[in-house]
């Protein structure tokens, strides 16, 4: 049965039980529709049983209020002197999982220890939310449920398998295990690290650190290359190349007085250059493999900071951490991001969150209004609008 569920997992669309309601009524629809995705009537029976909502996994979901740090407060206070000691301990310790991980997948442990470190302080802080209970109240929440619902199916079929128990806990928003994969991850991307013929995510060093190595080569993450890279910049740089949305041959940046702040840039690669404070602030040239992190977390500065910690775990030096402008207080970004909007740009979810979005309509309106275009929000910006 295990080859047929896991067949299944692969082949099943999205779920698309309707949301909102009332929650028992839901859960017998979205029963129903996993028994007709193949799911035995009895086993789903079992799986649905007894759940729950859990209001504080919505508190949670409302809450994300540590995104809109900036990046430096953000980094400094993800990245200690400690755990750089402890993440460069275990790539030593761990030696034989890691070889394993660049070999087999193509991904850098530096990346892959920073990812740990971050989700769960390597494997010590997994969560306490019941994830049965997480991923069903969050697919019945009408914000994501095109996200959730396929997630919940994912743990009924895991649970078919015996690889899933209803007392499984994690993070509120359903990842489990020491990298906080989500159940559909672990029933497609899994990895039997240790050989003992189970899955376990909470507990296998080597499973965790082995799957967490296969979603990123699922989602594009290129062997032997890197991810991002320190650089200093002339003052004379045109700070409208910055951003996301415009890359280059490394050569050409370098042309541009791009200079690595640790090691050569890669040949042969294209990039961009990122300023997560503007002009002022670190800045950084970022590699294709970077955007393959935004498949694990969605928040940019935390992206970028787990891509810099990597960097220094595999030996780079502090960044320059500069001076940058004041940050706009959480009012302020949003009335910045309601202006963006008025005038035509897309900055996404108007949350007072420095997003891509808005980094993107800022740097253009910076250009419109002859300020430096290095996309990063200022109290001259907000005035000049």
């Amino acid at each position: 049965m295990r080859a047929a569920l896991l067949a299944l997992a692969l082949a099943t669309p999205a779920a698309a039980t309707p949301c909102g309601g009332d929650f028992g009524e839901f859960l017998q629809a979205i029963q129903a529709e996993a028994t007709a995705a193949g799911i035995p009537a009895d086993t789903a029976a079992a799986f649905f049983k007894g759940a729950q909502q859990d209001p504080k996994v919505l508190n949670a979901d409302r809450a994300q209020g540590v995104f809109r740090k900036t990046f430096l407060d953000f980094s400094q206070s993800l990245i200690s002197k400690q755990r750089l000691t402890t993440a460069r301990s275990k790539s030593g310790a761990l030696d034989d999982i890691f070889t394993r991980a660049e070999t087999e997948y193509g991904v850098s442990r530096g990346i892959l220890l920073a990812f740990w470190a971050f989700e769960t302080d390597f494997g010590k802080v997994q969560g306490d939310f019941n994830t049965r209970n997480a991923l069903l109240t969050l697919a019945h929440d009408c914000r994501r449920p095109e996200i959730f619902q396929p997630q919940v199916l994912a743990a009924a079929r895991l649970y078919a398998m015996d690889d899933f128990a209803l007392d499984t806990t994690g993070a509120w928003a359903g990842e489990i295990g020491m990298v906080q994969m989500l159940p559909k991850d672990i029933l497609e991307r899994g990895v039997d690290g240790d050989g003992d013929g189970l899955i376990l995510l909470k507990t296998s060093q080597a499973d965790a650190i082995l799957s967490g190595a296969k979603m990123l080569q699922h989602h594009g993450w290129r062997a032997g290359e890197p991810w991002l890279a320190e650089v200093t910049l002339p003052d004379s740089f045109d700070w409208a190349l910055t951003g996301l949305d415009t890359e280059k041959p490394t050569e050409e940046w370098a042309a541009l007085g791009a200079t690595p702040r640790n090691g050569p840039l890669a040949p042969g690669l294209t990039a961009s250059i990122l300023l997560p404070q503007g002009r002022k602030g670190p800045a950084f040239l970022i590699y294709p493999n970077y955007r393959v992190l935004f498949e694990w977390n969605k928040s940019f500065v935390y992206v970028t900071t787990a891509a810099y910690f990597g960097t220094r775990i595999e030996g780079a030096e502090p960044y320059a951490a500069g001076d940058p402008d004041p940050a706009l207080g959480p009012d302020d970004m949003t009335d910045l991001q309601e202006k963006l909007a008025a005038l035509g740009h897309d900055v996404g979810k108007i949350d007072g969150i420095l997003g891509a979005g808005t980094r993107t309509a800022v740097q253009k309106e910076q250009v419109r209004l002859g300020l430096p275009a290095d996309g990063w929000p200022t109290r001259a910006l907000l005035d000049a609008l």
